[in-house]
């Protein structure tokens, strides 16, 4: 079987309309060990457009991990989900839903399109700081994902 670990640097599509909640994620990330390059959608319809290109005409670079919040303006992350469990021609990297809600059916709801993990948003810089390490080293540096379109 083929090693399909991602390349540094590690792109990552970060779906989260809170200005002050995509700095403290990219802070966070800037205390692991890999170097990450970030694409940000501030809205759902805008991360929509960003997958659409991802592979198909080179104007977009496919990320390896897409950090995805639920409650989004014009698209909503659970509609996103669907899109990529259902509409994407080529694999999907792993979908991380980092949502502020702890309501069970926002969890079980993001389950069943096909999230692969659902994060609760930290309430403190020094807790984002630890699950982009648990993100580093889980989805990162351990998981195989799935191929790369050619």
């Amino acid at each position: 079987m083929t090693d399909h670990s991602p390349d540094e640097p590690i792109d990552v599509l970060l779906v989260e309309d809170n200005p002050g909640d995509v700095r403290l994620t990219q802070e966070a990330f800037r205390t692991t060990d890999a170097e990450i390059r970030f694409h940000t959608a501030t809205d759902g319809n805008e991360a929509l457009e960003y997958l659409e290109h991802c592979g198909v005409d080179g104007s977009e670079t496919t990320p390896d991990v897409i950090l995805l919040d639920l409650n989004l303006p014009r698209v909503d992350g659970f509609t996103i989900l669907e899109t990529i469990n259902n509409d994407l021609e080529y694999p999907p990297p792993p979908v991380l839903v980092l949502s502020s809600s702890r309501d069970e059916s926002d969890v079980a709801r993001s389950y069943e399109r096909a999230a692969n993990a659902y994060l609760t948003k930290p309430n403190s810089p020094d807790e984002f700081s630890s699950m982009a390490k648990a993100i580093e080293r889980f989805w990162i540096d351990s998981v195989q994902h799935p191929p790369m379109p050619a």
